[in-house]
């Protein structure tokens, strides 16, 4: 499937940066050029077709694109409503959607002669496909993450360094991905002349919700194609959104059309209470502000600083939200909706029981939402979600919560092994 013409890229390109009221592009002097440089770059690249063939090419062989979209029969049956579609974006390399955004930013930058990659991550997917898109290109990798999600997302973190990039844990602030994008921008400022940073949502100052809703639309068109291949008209699309890249690419074929439905779920955390969600969208919680170089939806302190935040997925606890999805989110083209860690949960392991697919964190806000709407709707309809991320990742988080004691007894002999092996060595 074959990148959009680059008439439509223009049609859809924001109006200098602005999506509505949101965007812009925020960022010191000693940034604005080399931010202009991928801007010209950027609209120059997705125009040749040299390079949407490479993209075309990588993302065949690399990638194992099309991901299937799976109808999730019994699930649809146990519901009694409309039937429920999973988009398999988990089934992609590295595990999640996030590897589309990464291998096309990789390759811009490998074109405009940058030696050196640095990015931000939350949960890790980005990180990890990241570092997978750097060393299939032969570019140096560095990967800011906050310590907090490095502690639980080590997986993440072991499967980052094996693909040789230097993971650098953020202390500062509340340890998480926020942090993790200050410090990015900090390297970049310093480092910009040899160094592309490789932001993972769609989000951050333009163009960059620009191009990581290009690169990211892949998920959506093919989505659209193999719909039209079964005769499937679809009620309903349904994606999570933290910065807003899988939510974006999913809906972006069906953003000028009056249907389907798009809604976009948010991270309800453990209440409605300050800290205790990322909901920016839902609620009476976030106002508009400036941050990390764009305008946009934030949880904002009384003093107009960036909120905590609490979600058990670590993708998912992002103050903002990109700023195309805040101004659809604004005109009513997108609804948004709230799901508690609880009702992920439930969903995650509903799904793995019904369809033995095991949905990642943030997904499952997704999946909570989309088995809601399904148990709604008549037979006749269907609602399609995006499973942006398999759960692989999440299950030093899961485990503990679904088999405690199971996994504490692991846990404590794999400790004792690990003892003993180190003691052999020494």
């Amino acid at each position: 499937m074959n990148m959009p013409t680059s008439d439509k890229i223009m049609a859809r390109r924001s109006d200098k940066g602005y999506f509505g009221p949101y965007g812009g592009r925020y960022v010191p002097e000693v940034l604005r050029s080399a931010i202009e440089e991928i801007e010209e770059a950027f609209f120059e690249e997705i125009a040749d077709p040299s390079f949407n063939a490479e993209l075309e090419r990588i993302r065949s062989e690399f990638i194992g694109r099309p991901t299937p979209l799976l109808y999730a029969s019994n699930a649809s049956k146990l519901l009694g409503g409309a039937d429920l579609y999973i988009k398999m974006e988990g089934l992609a390399h590295t595990g999640a959607h996030k590897i589309n955004n990464a291998v096309g930013q990789a390759l811009l930058a490998k074109r405009m002669g940058k030696r050196r990659i640095i990015a931000e991550t939350g949960a890790g997917q980005h990180g990890v496909a990241t570092a997978a898109a750097c060393a299939k290109l032969g570019i140096e990798c560095v990967v800011y993450m906050g310590a907090i999600d490095v502690d639980r997302q080590q997986p993440n973190v072991a499967t980052m360094e094996l693909f040789g990039a230097k993971v650098v844990p953020v202390y500062s602030g509340s340890k998480t991905l926020k942090d993790a994008i200050n410090e990015a921008f900090r390297d970049w400022a310093e480092s910009f002349s040899n160094t592309f940073y490789l932001i993972g949502s769609a989000l951050g100052p333009s163009p960059y919700p620009d191009m990581v809703r290009v690169f990211q639309s892949v998920i959506g068109r093919e989505t659209k194609a193999q719909l039209a291949e079964r005769g499937v008209t679809p009620e309903v699309l349904v994606a999570c959104v933290g910065g807003g890249s899988n939510a974006i690419g999913f809906f972006e074929p069906f953003l000028d059309d009056e249907t389907p439905r798009l809604v976009g779920v948010e991270a309800g955390g453990i209440g409605q209470g300050k800290g205790e969600h990322a909901s920016r969208m839902t609620g009476n919680g976030a106002r508009t502000g400036i941050v990390h170089g764009y305008k946009s939806r934030f949880l904002l302190d009384d003093d107009g600083q960036v909120a905590e935040t609490h979600s058990i997925s670590a993708g998912l606890d992002y103050p903002g939200i990109g700023p195309e999805l805040a101004s659809l989110g604004r005109s009513g083209r997108i609804e948004f909706r709230r799901a508690t860690d609880t009702e992920a949960l439930e969903a995650l392991t509903f799904l793995a029981k019904t369809e033995g697919v095991v949905f990642a964190l943030e997904s499952a806000h997704a999946a909570s939402a989309a088995l809601s709407l399904a148990r709604s709707l008549q037979p006749e309809k269907a609602v399609v979600v995006n499973m942006s991320g398999r759960g692989d990742k999440d299950l030093f988080i899961t485990a503990p919560l679904l088999r405690p004691k199971e996994w504490k007894d692991f846990l404590e002999r794999e400790l004792v092994a690990m003892n003993v092996s180190q003691g052999a060595k020494k």
